[in-house]
């Protein structure tokens, strides 16, 4: 998954990437709120971390852009604005999620999977589909009922795709949600690692659709 984060305090910002990619998620940093806001308008995101506190453009500013030019990603505010009208604010103005600086980062990963899970319709923290079944918070992948191991890039492949069960995702849109904007690129991997996928978890597990994209099998 891949996530927009977008906060001016370098040292917390660094913690927070840090702890987020160790989790598994690929992470874009923007330092101020014009670059995060051009960020949010011009690439694909799974969800965006928005502190309000912002250089060059407020984060609530950038949040009802966002809203207004009808980019609806989910958006987790977090803030030293400890208020209740600031929460209210926040969330009226389009933010799905808003935590309370400090808190702990382990709470603010937690809140974050809980919010892609929703947004995508999700309850449940186990993803299955037929035999196969994905625990992102602690990074497993077992078939029928055994361990599989997983490079992290086949593990972030599989659990993007396993989120959109039955649709077909083009190869454009993976390799959105699969790097940051800092990686470089190339199909021939996603299709080297799509092979590999099949290898491990069974060759219909995941199926091309021809001229179109992959879809779970």
């Amino acid at each position: 998954m891949r996530i927009l984060l977008i906060e001016d305090n370098a040292t917390l910002a660094d913690r927070i990437k840090g702890v987020l990619v160790e989790a598994g998620f690929v992470i874009d940093l923007a330092a101020d709120g014009e670059k995060g806001w051009a960020l949010g308008e011009s690439h694909s995101y799974d969800a965006a971390i928005l502190d309000l506190g912002l250089p060059k453009l407020p984060g609530l500013e950038v949040l009802r852009r966002w809203r207004a030019s009808g980019q609806d990603f989910p958006v987790m505010i977090i803030s030293a604005r400890v208020g209740w009208r600031d929460r209210v604010t926040g969330l009226n103005a389009g933010a799905d999620e808003y935590i309370e600086k400090p808190f702990e980062l382990e709470e603010l990963i937690a809140r974050l999977r809980s919010l892609l899970r929703r947004s995508c319709g999700k309850s449940n923290s186990i993803l299955l589909h037929t035999d196969i079944e994905i625990d992102a918070n602690c990074g497993l992948v077992r078939k029928a009922g055994t361990n599989v191991e997983l490079t992290a890039l086949e593990f972030r492949i599989l659990n993007y795709l396993m989120y959109r069960p039955g649709r077909i995702v083009s190869q454009n849109e993976l390799m959105d949600h699969i790097y940051s904007i800092d990686t470089m690129r190339d199909s021939n991997t996603v299709e080297v690692y799509i092979a590999r996928l099949r290898k491990k978890l069974g060759r219909n597990t995941i199926r091309t659709v021809r001229g179109m994209g992959y879809r779970m099998g």
